[in-house]
């Protein structure tokens, strides 16, 4: 009898592991779409969602599956791969290096060839990965930026390039999908950070990316 009773209770409490471990994983996702992205002004369209559904890259630790698109004529493969490092505090990331050159965003935050550096006129664009928010790491590149979508306007960036220290303010906050490239694209009236993942954090279809864009304070 008492046999009996370990077995179903063996049984029991392996069932509520279960459920337990589907709930962490597919809660984050469905809590991102109830709650965060309505946070957010929305650039998705329905050309662009069927656009991206022809052509989906399943690679997302290269920068250059984010935006296919806009990578064709990119080379992403520099062979002077140089470095500059970012902070944010409200996400406890401190000094993560980002590569100007090179893709593999295992290793490093990436910004977008072309693109501005910083402190200079214009938008530079970097890039970094997400998974789960449980699994949330800010010095691990698989998951830098996991939290990214609690980021508000108003919160701060700080970049440190070439010997200066630059801040950076929250102004916008979005979400689009891989083929709506705008987001490359460089103003010259001051100076931008446009900080890129995949969203919703954890979904392995990472169908949209969100769009961070912060201005220099002088």
């Amino acid at each position: 009898m008492n046999k009996r009773k370990i077995i179903k209770a063996s049984a029991l409490i392996s069932a509520l592991s279960g459920v337990v471990i589907l709930s962490a994983s597919t809660w984050p996702i469905i809590e991102y779409q109830l709650v965060d992205a309505q946070n957010y002004q929305t650039l998705l369209t329905p050309l662009s969602l069927e656009k991206f559904n022809a052509q989906n890259p399943t690679d997302y630790t290269k920068a250059s599956n984010w935006f296919p698109d806009a990578s064709q004529n990119v080379d992403f493969n520099s062979p002077k791969v140089t470095y500059y490092t970012l902070s944010i505090p409200k996400l406890r990331i401190e000094n993560a290096s980002v590569a100007i050159g090179g893709e593999d965003l295992s290793k490093s935050l990436v910004q977008y060839p072309g693109t501005a550096l910083p402190g200079k006129r214009g938008n530079a664009v970097i890039f970094g990965h997400s998974i789960l928010p449980i699994f949330y790491n800010p010095k691990n590149y698989m998951a830098i930026f996991s939290t990214l979508p609690t980021l508000r306007n108003g919160d701060e960036i700080f970049i440190n390039y070439d010997g200066v220290n630059y801040k950076f303010v929250v102004e916008e906050v979005y979400e689009i999908f891989p083929s709506d490239i705008q987001i490359l694209e460089q103003d010259p009236s001051d100076s931008f950070i446009t900080l890129v993942t995949c969203t919703p954090p954890g979904d392995p279809r990472n169908p949209k990316r969100l769009i961070v864009k912060a201005r220099v304070v002088s």
